[in-house]
């Protein structure tokens, strides 16, 4: 049985009762005017103050700028549910908001600041959410959860390994791909248990009939096949060896999908996109299995994991999370539909980019802008939610 939340009134901005609120729309934002940074600095029409080559920057922000900030937003919201404990809030939770936007300040001026100041200031904000959350899970003794405190500490080694590579050697290789791993790892994790149950919740209610199998030994066998798999990956990137078993975990990845009755949840889009962000998971593994064995260029798999699998998994939770926990009605509205759409256009469009260079400069600005209108529908969608501007209904369901 899960711990019951406890609740504390908070009495400053709406924005800064929890941790879905700053983190969820900062994030958004940033994701988008990110990638709209980035295509004319990687053309050489705009100009960084960064020490970081095009690439890199624009890796770095999504990998370890972007993504942090929704992670951070989904562990501060679920882990009161998790240990019972209180919620993150208020002038804390709002030191944590600051240090993520210095990390985004220093990242973009790094060649002002100094490399070194650019990890220490980019670095404390992973830092500090991985010691709030193995506080929170260690004094609620939910020792169950101690496997996200260990992804997160890796996802921070990784930003750290970033600056040391990118520093010393010129670019980042490495970092880069623990980073896609850890944050892979994350969606099975954590993705393997919030999709099945609401999945559940949602047919036994609406559609009555085959139920999605819960997480059990199939499942971390799947993940355990996919972290050796992905630790091949890291270390050597491609051969005959780190194929095979990349394809393997992509084979069983779509097992464990097709666990889930996710065929069946069609009526109901809030629900269904949890399923097909899921599938870019083992669509990445295909893909950078084929580019480990030579047949594709790796940013296929990569940009299926990172647009298709982390981007609309992280809209997925977003728009949920924002509705459920602001007592709006469980469904996807017209515009959130069409947020979904938009950032599955970007994530096969970007794969389409890798695999057929020769259309590869339309291809990357199609995926750029549809990204973009994605994260921008988001916040202009949810922004009044998130900053309190809605009145909840609380006859409204929290869970579908």
């Amino acid at each position: 049985m899960s711990p019951i939340p406890r609740f504390q009134p908070h009495h400053g901005p709406a924005i800064l009762s929890s941790g879905f609120r700053p983190f969820f729309l900062a994030g958004a934002i940033y994701a988008a005017v990110a990638v709209l940074i980035w295509l004319p600095f990687y053309y050489g029409e705009l100009t960084l103050v960064t020490t970081l080559a095009p690439r890199d920057w624009h890796v770095h922000e999504m990998l370890y700028g972007y993504l942090p900030a929704v992670i951070t937003g989904f562990l501060f919201t679920a882990i009161p549910n998790w240990t019972g404990r209180m919620p993150i809030q208020g002038t804390p939770l709002l030191g944590l908001v600051l240090a993520w936007l210095a990390g985004r300040f220093v990242m973009a001026f790094s060649a002002d600041t100094g490399w070194l100041a650019a990890l220490l200031i980019d670095g404390s904000f992973l830092a500090l959410v991985a010691i709030v959350v193995a506080r929170e899970i260690i004094t609620g003794r939910k020792w169950n959860n101690l496997p996200v405190v260990a992804l997160l500490t890796l996802l921070l080694a990784g930003n750290i390994g970033f600056h040391l590579e990118a520093h010393f050697g010129g670019l980042a290789d490495v970092s880069i791909r623990l980073g896609i791993a850890v944050v892979i790892l994350l969606i099975g994790l954590i993705g393997g248990r919030i999709i099945p149950s609401f999945t559940r919740n949602w047919l036994a209610r609406e559609n009555p009939g085959r139920l999605p199998s819960p997480f059990g030994r199939f499942d971390g066998a799947v993940v355990a096949v996919s972290a050796v798999s992905l630790l091949l990956w890291v270390a050597l990137q491609d051969g005959a060896l780190v194929g095979t078993a990349l394809g393997i975990a992509g084979v069983l990845h779509l097992l464990r999908l097709g666990r889930w009755a996710g065929h069946r949840t069609g009526r109901e889009r809030l629900v269904l996109v949890l399923h097909v962000g899921y599938l870019f998971v083992p669509l990445g593994f295909l893909l950078t299995a084929a580019a480990a064995f030579g047949a594709i260029a790796p940013s296929a798999g990569a940009h299926a994991w990172m647009i298709g699998g982390a981007g609309i998994m992280t809209l997925a939770v977003m728009t949920r999370a924002s509705l459920g926990h602001t007592g709006q009605q469980l469904t996807a509205s017209i515009a959130t539909q069409t947020i979904y759409v938009l950032a599955a256009v970007a994530a096969l469009a970007r794969i389409c980019a890798a695999i057929h260079p020769a259309w590869s400069v339309g291809l990357l600005h199609l995926a750029a802008f549809a990204w973009a209108a994605a994260f921008l529908g988001f916040a202009i969608s949810f922004g009044p939610l998130l900053l309190g501007y809605r009145k909840r209904r609380p006859e409204a369901p929290r869970s579908a």
